[in-house]
């Protein structure tokens, strides 16, 4: 445990910069998601298209990860996240202006989405990337977690303020969504990083595919990002939660938000926690622990009829999710050298993805066919499951006592 009056993160300015991008992109990112899930419910009823958000959101991060890892090795990875944080805001005003206009419906939606998520394939494992270049190596874990905050933070005001602003109007949430990632690129742009040239190596197969290889050379990485993506994968309930909120619930657009927004406090309360705290001397086990209260936490909510146990199922599952969270990203961050990180990064972003927008497909076309209640449940079941078998399959992950490379 850090000494109380310990250096912070929050000492670097750069650091400061890199969190208030964060937090606002995010912040904008949970509005729009929140908005958009609405927006086609009310336009279709369809848990389908409800999972085809996910889908949207999840193609573009699979086809683009090679490329991204390589982008961002290779270039100015602060650049990079500025370009894409601009982006995301003209597609969001895009969403904006057909909203108002009452133009486009579904199909330009689904497009707009797939442009926002070609930005973020780029964004969300750069963006990872700069903080090893703005504190110390031993900072590492503690600025890990308070970026998880941060993120966190955004996503308890972010579902909250689209729910409630939902009532407004599509086009005003969407357009104060665009402000915040405006917010974002100017803060990320006059943040500065203390980082050596990057090397250019010359674009081969070998060096597009060296993120992948360097991951299944290490099975501790690779035993804890297939742990994660199988695990969110199955027990992902975020895409059905309009479902949730309006037909079982019975309840509006706030409590969207409020379901939500509720996984973020959790994880936010974990995450600080976490900040001030270390993991202790048996990593591993935190870990496939913090799994399975998942699992259970997700099965809770998917019997649930009460607006307060839904609330509290899903802050204890983003509090178990917030442990892997930070395990996973410091594990990548300090078992990777600089030149790789990009590649890494990128790897462990398409893990993300493929575990939350994958499995928001996964859940809209399972809810299409045994209803939302039974996929929920399955979900949770499953990933339950999924922890014991990892926990026979790497057993060195099972052991795991330190995040520091040996």
């Amino acid at each position: 445990m850090p000494a109380p009056d310990a250096p912070s993160p929050l000492s670097r300015p750069a650091f400061l910069h890199f969190l208030c991008a964060r937090v606002g992109a995010s912040l904008a990112f949970q509005i729009v998601s929140v908005a958009v899930g609405w927006q086609v419910y009310e336009l279709s009823g369809s848990a389908l298209d409800l999972g085809l958000i996910g889908l949207a959101q999840f193609l573009p991060m699979a086809a683009l990860t090679l490329v991204v890892g390589h982008v961002a090795d290779r270039y100015d990875r602060r650049k990079i996240v500025a370009i894409c944080m601009a982006v995301e805001a003209l597609a969001t005003l895009t969403l904006a202006a057909a909203a108002l206009h009452g133009l486009g419906g579904r199909p330009l939606i689904y497009a707009t989405l797939i442009v926002m998520s070609s930005a973020r394939a780029f964004e969300a494992p750069t963006l990872t990337t700069l903080i090893p270049a703005i504190v110390p190596r031993q900072w590492l874990p503690r600025a890990t977690a308070l970026s998880s905050s941060g993120g966190q933070i955004a996503q308890i005001a972010g579902p909250a303020l689209g729910g409630v602003g939902y009532g407004l109007g599509a086009g005003w949430i969407y357009c104060v969504a665009a402000a915040l990632y405006l917010a974002a690129f100017a803060s990320i742009a006059s943040m500065a990083v203390d980082r050596p040239p990057p090397r250019k190596e010359p674009t081969t197969w070998r060096t597009l595919f060296a993120g992948i290889t360097f991951i299944f050379q290490r099975r501790l990485l690779l035993g804890t990002l297939s742990l994660d993506l199988f695990a969110v994968l199955l027990g992902g309930a975020t895409a059905l939660l309009p479902i949730f909120a309006k037909d079982i619930l019975q309840a509006g657009p706030w409590a969207l938000g409020a379901l939500r927004a509720a996984p973020a406090c959790g994880a936010m309360l974990m995450s600080l926690t976490l900040a001030r705290l270390s993991l202790g001397e048996h990593v591993g086990r935190l870990l496939f622990g913090a799994l399975i209260l998942f699992g259970l936490a997700t099965t809770v909510f998917g019997l649930s009829t009460s607006i307060p146990l839904s609330v509290g199922a899903l802050a204890v599952l983003g509090a178990a999710d917030a442990i892997s969270v930070v395990v996973r990203s410091s594990l990548v961050q300090l078992n990777t050298p600089d030149h790789m990180l990009g590649r890494v990064s990128a790897v462990n972003t398409l893990f993300v993805s493929a575990s939350n927008q994958l499995g928001e497909f996964e859940s809209g076309m399972l809810a299409a066919l045994v209803g939302a209640v039974p996929a929920v449940v399955i979900g949770g079941v499953g990933t339950v499951a999924v922890a014991g078998l990892w926990m026979w399959w790497f057993p060195e992950l099972r052991k795991l006592r330190s995040l520091a490379p040996a």
